[in-house]
């Protein structure tokens, strides 16, 4: 009697053969690995660099009713966000916010109307702090050669900043998370894009066919091996982060875990879309074209290298709609601010929606033969 076949041991066979075959790719192994850490490299060495955006809160016992909190109000580089204390003390404390803001009136009446004072964190880049302080100090002169030239200064800045604890925030804590998004997400389209089109027109999926695998194990096996790179991908990326620059680990190895999870699942939803470039391509020269559409708004919208707060107001909402967004903040929120994956369930949802609209898409268009 004939010894029934073994589906796992094919479907690993597969995985070891395409294992191997995506590290003799260059392709494969500049666009996942390489590529993202050059970047990392060239940011980890430019050392701390300046946050995009100039967040700002107002203390509640500011008085808002003076020309210069006015002002300050209507400048685009400035946004102001509105919470309650406590939630405004966490954002300061975990760099979110450059500075509270309180406006009083002056003691001392014949120096100056107002008194403005600034409560930043060690959070937050000093860069930034310099900024909002020459925004400030122009606001001021501006209102005082307009309105009043020939009285006393309408606000004076306090020069002594209070400082509350916070973690040191880093260029690398946001260029690496948006890196390693990227590094996913060209693995994701590119690579098995490439894969299964090229099987399918070398006849190598026919070729299977005459054994007795199952096609899902194929499919299975492919989609482990791609998985298996890029993790390893991953953690070479994260181990550089942490000990050459300094990058933020909260939680030590279960903040090291939970990117990694984040890692997995937004392979699998970024492999959908390679599952559809591959059905849809008519030939192997129509793969990038394809494939970029994909890619190349979310490298550039989905805040790898700048904050989507630093975008035109009309683009932001088309940003926040792409998946890679959602995955680089689950990644910053869980290696910055200490958040678990259960605190991620707003960006972990809308992967998970993403994840359902492409499976369905590849379902749709993938293409056997």
């Amino acid at each position: 009697m004939p010894k029934s076949y073994n589906q796992l041991t094919g479907m690993l066979a597969i995985t070891r053969a395409s294992f191997r075959a995506i590290f003799r790719s260059p392709s494969a192994v500049i666009f996942s690995f390489l590529f993202p850490l050059i970047f990392i490299l060239v940011f980890g060495f430019l050392g701390s660099g300046s946050r995009v955006s100039v967040k700002i809160a107002i203390d509640p016992a500011a008085d808002t009713t003076n020309a210069v909190f006015r002002a300050i109000r209507d400048i685009p580089a400035i946004i102001i966000v509105d919470k309650a204390e406590k939630e405004e003390y966490e954002d300061l404390e975990k760099g979110r916010i450059t500075a509270v803001l309180n406006f009083q009136p002056s003691a001392d009446t014949g120096a100056s109307e107002y008194l403005v004072s600034m409560k930043s964190s060690e959070a937050v880049n000093p860069q930034n702090l310099v900024v909002l302080r020459s925004i400030i100090d122009g606001v001021i002169k501006n209102i005082n050669e307009q309105t009043y030239p020939e009285s006393p200064s309408v606000a004076i800045v306090s020069d002594k900043i209070v400082k509350i604890p916070g973690r040191i925030y880093r260029t690398i804590d946001f260029i690496l998370p948006g890196q390693l998004g990227f590094s996913l997400l060209s693995s994701g389209v590119f690579g098995v894009a490439f894969i299964f089109f090229n099987m399918r027109q070398t006849l190598v999926l026919k070729r299977f066919f005459a054994t007795p695998i199952k096609r899902s194990n194929i499919l299975f096996g492919e989609a482990l091996s791609r998985i298996l790179f890029q993790m390893i991908t991953a953690v070479v990326i994260l181990a550089i982060g942490y000990f050459f620059f300094q990058f933020t680990l909260v939680n030590g190895w279960l903040t090291f875990l939970e990117l990694l999870v984040l890692s997995f699942i937004g392979l699998v939803v970024f492999m959908g879309f390679g599952f559809v470039v591959s059905g849809v391509a008519k030939n192997e020269s129509t793969i990038p074209p394809i494939a970029n559409i994909i890619t190349l708004p979310q490298f550039l919208l989905a805040g790898t290298f700048f904050s989507i707060d630093n975008f035109p107001t009309w683009l932001q909402p088309v940003s926040n709609i792409l998946p890679l967004t959602h995955l680089n903040d689950a990644m910053r929120n869980v290696a910055f601010e200490g958040s678990h994956l259960t605190d991620c369930w707003k960006q972990l949802g809308i992967l998970g929606i993403w994840g359902i609209i492409v499976y369905l898409l590849a379902i749709r268009f993938f293409r056997w033969e």
